[in-house]
């Protein structure tokens, strides 16, 4: 993952010459491999390499087009041999990513965007109309963010340059904080009024006067796939399956997968051993990496996920690097003194994520990559949303047969699921059909609902964020099921939004479940082939059988081990001395008295929810430490300047909440 930095002011001037060298400085630790600028006409681009493909050595970034037009391009291209072959005029084998992005620019405009397969972030200046593009793949796997005025414009791959080298002060956006109370906040957003992200599947226009975002690319709804026998559609998953994990595999040295004893990093790295036996992948090696705790193995030996690990290494025949939690906990090595997170005050938090230290096992994990030259790492994350990991339930099948009027099949399934599931059928049609009413006449899950500590006003204003975006399923146009895929997705772009990136573990994270055709693959078939009567994942087990582990695909779900919550008083005697939120209370954000209250009710060991708990001490944390930097504005405005809502955003705000 390579980083950016621009600036362009609309008057020519050229930005102060002890401004580019913080940022210089900034942007180095993320880019070791090339120190890059462009300058002219009051334009300033850096760039820092990170070379992960053959063909990366050999670019030279800015790249200027033959029109004239600047790209800077961050990113993978998987469909290179595609785009070669439609643009062979001016293009070979050879040819580097970014000059494949130019021609197709060239040729295509901002249309070239949707024809862009993999992993990436760009912006692209071109002279001729004076204008700045912006653009991010449509899952969104790369950071970009800008702000602008009338005066200039200035976007970096980091967040921190954006929001400490500003010279002025920043108000926080209030749908951010409320998006992170709940999962996580909408992809387009940034803690920072002013300061936005660029979406998913869209490009950023900007000119003297002027800012537009489009979406270029959206997966159609109207695609289906359908065949006549299962197997066919089994056969067609593992292509798709496999042809995300070849496109991932690309890189000019050995590749590091993360492991977990899960169906989906078990996959991944069967599929990839598969790959790379035949000769397929361009990695020469694949290694994993896999953490584990064998705390409780006496109560309950599931959680222990090395059982599983094993598992596999025995499959490929090899261990990985294993890092044991318990141990580390035991030698009291990285374990925290707070249950709260702590801001350092040496090093600028741009989230409410703390940057104190990183924890253990990933110091290890740094430290196992350096030691091997690893640069890629291979996640599972996303692939239990995509392929219906989840309890298996027929609501979504019968929202589907409901949708079309279908009901002598939605009387069949009920009667089928019903008796699998040892449920009566009205029950599960009626959770199916309130999927259709509007939220304020069925009610949100008491679990998805804002706490009570936060205050009316901001609860109010911000209430869709708080409680994750919730909407309902619409009867007519989208299929329900296509409704849903989309829903899990945005979801998953918002966490990828949200993660931060860390100098101390420098890596390009790529996930194979994630890439586009095997979503539009997912997307397009009936989804009474993900989700089996009482079968979750059910086509993803059928289509592995023979590349993974018999006893992987049997497990049952993983399980999450709680074991009792020991007396926390002491800990939590300190954090109502030293963290009262008092300044998010004088925001506006947290009610201090009711939260208080509920800090008392822990002290008495009464049930309270942590994970809330946690998020108020941490924001009124990061609060103070973006006071202590001085680039807070004091007091927070009440209205949404600045966080302006994407379209599905509005179209969510037009819901009518209880």
């Amino acid at each position: 993952m390579s980083v950016q930095f621009g600036r362009w002011s609309f008057e020519g001037q050229p930005p102060a010459p002890d401004y580019l060298e913080k940022i210089s400085a900034a942007l180095a630790p993320y880019g070791p491999d090339s120190n890059e600028s462009y300058s002219k006409s009051g334009l300033k681009i850096l760039y820092r390499a990170f070379h992960t493909t053959k063909e990366s050595h050999l670019e030279t970034q800015p790249h200027v087009s033959s029109s004239g037009a600047v790209i800077t391009w961050d990113g993978r291209l998987d469909n290179r041999a595609d785009l070669i072959s439609e643009l062979r005029d001016s293009l070979t084998v050879a040819s580097t990513d970014v000059v494949i992005v130019a021609a197709g620019y060239e040729k295509w405009g901002s249309n070239c965007f949707a024809k862009l397969i993999g992993d990436w972030a760009l912006s692209i200046w071109n002279p001729i109309n004076r204008s700045l593009i912006l653009a991010k793949d449509p899952i969104g796997t790369r950071h970009l963010y800008y702000s602008f005025d009338n005066k200039q414009v200035t976007w970096s791959t980091i967040l921190d340059p954006l929001v400490r080298f500003a010279g002025i002060t920043f108000a926080i956006c209030e749908e951010y904080i409320a998006g992170w109370f709940s999962y996580f906040p909408a992809a387009d957003l940034t803690p920072y009024v002013g300061i936005h992200s660029v979406p998913p599947s869209s490009f950023v226009t900007l000119l003297p006067g002027k800012h537009a975002v489009s979406k270029y690319w959206d997966f159609d709804p109207g695609k289906r796939i359908r065949y006549r026998k299962d197997a066919e559609y089994e056969e067609h998953f593992r292509a798709a399956f496999a042809k995300a994990v070849h496109r991932k595999l690309r890189a000019d040295r050995p590749v590091l997968a993360e492991l977990s004893g899960g169906l989906d990093s078990s996959s991944i790295v069967c599929m990839a051993d598969s790959l790379i036996a035949r000769g397929e992948a361009e990695a020469p090696r694949l290694d994993t990496i896999s953490w584990y705790d064998d705390s409780y193995d006496q109560i309950e030996p599931d959680t222990n996920e090395l059982h599983w690990i094993t598992k596999v290494e025995e499959r490929r025949g090899r261990a990985g690097h294993h890092i044991n939690l318990r141990e580390l906990r035991a030698q009291g090595v990285g374990t925290p003194k707070s249950l709260v997170p702590e801001f350092d005050s040496d090093h600028f938090a741009a989230t409410p994520s703390p940057n104190k230290d990183l924890p253990e096992h990933f110091k290890q994990y740094a430290a196992h990559m350096l030691l091997n030259q690893h640069r890629v790492t291979l996640s599972g994350i996303g692939g239990d949303e995509v392929t219906c990991g989840g309890a298996p339930t027929p609501t979504v099948e019968l929202q589907d047969l409901l949708a079309r009027a279908r009901f002598l099949a939605v009387a069949r399934q009920l009667k089928v699921w019903a008796a699998k599931m040892r449920k009566p059928p009205l029950p599960l049609l009626w959770k199916s059909v309130r999927g259709f009413l509007f939220l304020s006449v069925t009610g949100l899950p008491i679990d998805m609902r804002p706490v009570s500590w936060l205050h009316p006003g901001f609860a109010r204003r911000n209430y869709p964020a708080l409680c994750g975006y919730p909407s309902r399923v619409k009867l007519s146009g989208l299929l329900p099921s296509f409704q849903e895929n989309l829903a899990a997705l945005n979801v998953l772009r918002r966490h990828l939004a949200y993660w931060i990136l860390r100098a101390e573990i420098l890596r390009d994270v790529r996930f194979p479940f994630f890439d586009r055709d095997f979503l539009e693959f997912l997307y397009a078939i009936p989804r009474e082939q993900i989700v089996g009567v009482g079968k979750r994942r059910f086509l993803m087990k059928r289509a592995l059988v023979g590349l993974v582990p018999d006893e992987l695909l049997n497990r049952r779900r993983k399980t999450c081990f709680q074991p009792e919550t020991e007396t926390l008083s002491d800990e939590w005697a300190c954090s109502i001395k030293t963290d009262l939120p008092a300044f998010s209370s004088s925001i506006g954000i947290i009610d201090a008295r009711r939260f208080s209250e509920t800090l008392q009710k822990l002290q008495g060991n009464d049930h309270v929810a942590m994970l809330p708990v946690l998020r108020t001490l941490t924001l009124e944390r990061w609060l103070r430490h973006l006071t202590a930097t001085g680039v807070l504005t004091n007091p927070m405005p009440r209205s949404k300047q600045g966080c302006e809502p994407t379209e599905l955003r509005a179209a969510i705000s037009t819901e009518k909440f209880s």
